[in-house]
């Protein structure tokens, strides 16, 4: 996921990203205009740049399942390919958030910061959660001994 979204990244800065969104659409053949076809094959080379740019961020059995394809239907099956894994590990860090809460014996520290790892991950997986949400869930799953400390919070934000 991180490495689609660089790739998003880059092709945005330059000027190419619409080569993920849609199709290259085949000059026709009767279209004799040098101007139409100058434009196809540079969009035809950008086109390949990227897809150059994808396989090159590819492990080596991505990339020979993908060699031969272009590259909005390469994209459009990397994601039917990594679309049922993604929502799999947003369903697990999902469950482990919200079903956390701090041990007994466990330092306050080193619980928020397991709590933290987990908004960290949804964010990088691009399901950031709201900051409010986030401190709220956290204080609800501290122990009884911070009852006080969390009603103080919520009475003085």
């Amino acid at each position: 996921m991180e490495r689609y979204r660089n790739l998003r990244t880059v092709l945005r800065s330059e000027g190419k990203l619409v080569h993920l969104e849609q199709s290259l659409i085949p000059l026709p053949c009767h279209v004799a205009s040098q101007a139409a076809r100058d434009a196809f094959n540079a969009s035809y080379d950008a086109q390949n740049e990227v897809a150059c740019l994808m396989l090159g961020s590819m492990s080596p059995e991505l990339q020979r399942t993908l060699e031969n394809y272009k590259t909005y239907d390469m994209i459009q099956e990397l994601r039917t390919m990594f679309e049922m894994q993604a929502k799999q590990e947003l369903f697990e860090i999902v469950k482990a958030f919200h079903t956390c809460k701090q041990e007994e014996c466990q330092s306050v520290n080193s619980y928020l910061l397991k709590m933290k790892s987990y908004l960290d991950t949804l964010e990088r997986i691009g399901y950031a959660m709201p900051n409010e949400l986030g401190v709220s869930l956290i204080l609800n799953s501290l122990n009884k001994d911070y009852d006080q400390f969390v009603q103080n919070y919520n009475m003085h934000s």
